[in-house]
């Protein structure tokens, strides 16, 4: 049981599409939050059915922005108790002695509506007393090491953020991983880095998930990092079996491999010597997958623990090109990855951008 997060910037696009069901996969949360969708209610049916959840509310976005969704599992126990542009609230369990709330946070962009933020916690605060969670991007720095790069925050903009959790009862999670959730870098080589989204939760929650942890997660289709909520550990998927991928045809070593199997002389019958030569086929694009072409999958992960490296160090003002160069590697391994799943699903499961 997990909860993700993530300020996507935008689900209209192929590459952030493919990203979130990347993270959905992997990690398979019981809820995903997301901010910044950009799309319009109806669009949400076809990408809860992509992402294989059962249910889903969203908030339409306003304009040419904003916009909330939520979706959970089909046997997840969960209704919604209120929303708006910056937040939707549900309780879990409602009703039972393991009853606890989720909220979802989408804090304003403008600091002249931050008070507005800052008054709706204290709203659903006062609401109920069960152990409470939020997640999500809040826009706002509790601390100044929070920050690297750019201009300092006003010291009284991060007061109010603190005072406002110490008043709600609220702690904060802490996190694994990067610390920094957003980043922006500039034509000149320089670069921001912020930690703008985060959990935090009562007392009583933590009591409930004692073993609860706050995954940074690394991301390339937005500048927002999603974060992963874990109150009971990671989750380790198993791998699949192995099959032909059509992307192979792409390479020229795929053709040759079969090419160098196939004019292989094998005796026996004719239909013997097809079987023959197809187990071999197989067999040595298996070796070929590994040694050569590379399993994208793996890969993949590889690019993107080198790219949390990356990310750290770059926040230090270290390496910034290889950072964007990884950033650019694991795009082109998302592309690759996207036509696998396409050829696995039969049905092309990815939705179109636009």
């Amino acid at each position: 049981m997990s909860q993700l997060c993530w300020n996507c910037r935008g689900l209209g696009n192929r590459p952030t599409i493919q990203e979130l069901g990347n993270f959905v996969r992997a990690q398979d949360p019981s809820v995903v939050f997301l901010a910044e969708m950009l799309l319009d209610e109806a669009r949400l049916g076809s990408i809860r059915d992509t992402l294989q959840f059962g249910h889903h509310h969203g908030v339409s976005k306003i304009s040419h922005g904003g916009g909330l969704a939520l979706f959970w599992k089909k046997d997840f126990h969960l209704s919604i108790e209120s929303f708006s542009q910056n937040h939707i609230d549900v309780v879990i369990n409602k009703g039972k002695d393991n009853a606890w709330r989720f909220t979802g946070v989408y804090g304003a962009l403008e600091t002249h509506f931050r008070m507005e933020t800052w008054n709706l916690i204290h709203e659903l605060q006062r609401k109920f007393s069960l152990p409470w969670l939020c997640g999500g991007d809040f826009n706002k720095l509790l601390k100044s090491h929070e920050k690297h790069g750019g201009r300092l925050r006003p010291y009284g903009q991060m007061e109010k953020f603190r005072e406002v959790l110490d008043e709600c009862n609220l702690l904060d999670l802490g996190y694994v991983g990067n610390k920094f959730t957003w980043s922006k870098n500039f034509p000149n080589g320089g670069m921001v880095w912020e930690r703008l989204d985060r959990a935090v939760s009562t007392a009583n929650w933590i009591d409930f998930f004692p073993a609860t942890k706050m995954q940074t997660l690394s991301c390339v289709s937005s500048d927002h990092s999603p974060i992963l909520i874990l109150p009971v550990g990671f989750i380790v998927k198993s791998q699949r079996p192995w099959c032909f991928e059509q992307i192979w045809l792409e390479n020229r070593g795929c053709h040759d491999t079969v090419v160098e199997v196939w004019d292989r002389a094998v005796s026996g019958s004719p239909m013997a010597a097809v079987v023959s030569k197809l187990e071999a086929c197989q067999h040595k694009l298996m070796q070929w997958s590994k040694n050569s072409f590379c399993n994208v999958s793996v890969e993949l992960k590889e690019k993107r623990k080198l790219l949390q490296v990356a990310e750290r160090e770059a926040a230090q003002g270290k390496n910034v090109e290889v950072f964007m160069q990884l950033k650019s590697e694991v795009r082109d391994l998302l592309r690759l990855e996207e036509k696998m799943w396409q050829q696995r699903s039969h049905g092309h499961w990815m939705v179109s951008g636009g």
